[in-house]
């Protein structure tokens, strides 16, 4: 597997065939990144507002996404 360096790089390809590779491989990574801090942040108590707020998205939406994964508190 490539590292997280190499795959940003890639990401700027002149060929668009490693470019949009990249581009999902890097989409994969920041949903399991998002998936765990939201799992941290639930852990330490924040709220769906808190968390909503710091990912730009409505309080809804991020509860919608991960509510039952985390736990609904």
């Amino acid at each position: 597997m490539e590292s997280t360096l190499e795959i940003a790089e890639s990401a700027t390809s002149d060929d668009p065939e490693v470019g949009l590779r990249a581009v999902a491989a890097l989409r994969a990574l920041s949903e399991r990144l998002e998936i765990l801090q939201v799992e941290r942040a639930r852990t330490l108590g924040w709220s769906w507002q808190d968390i909503a707020e710091r990912l730009g998205v409505t309080k809804q939406t991020v509860h919608r996404k991960y509510g039952r994964r985390v736990g609904g508190r």
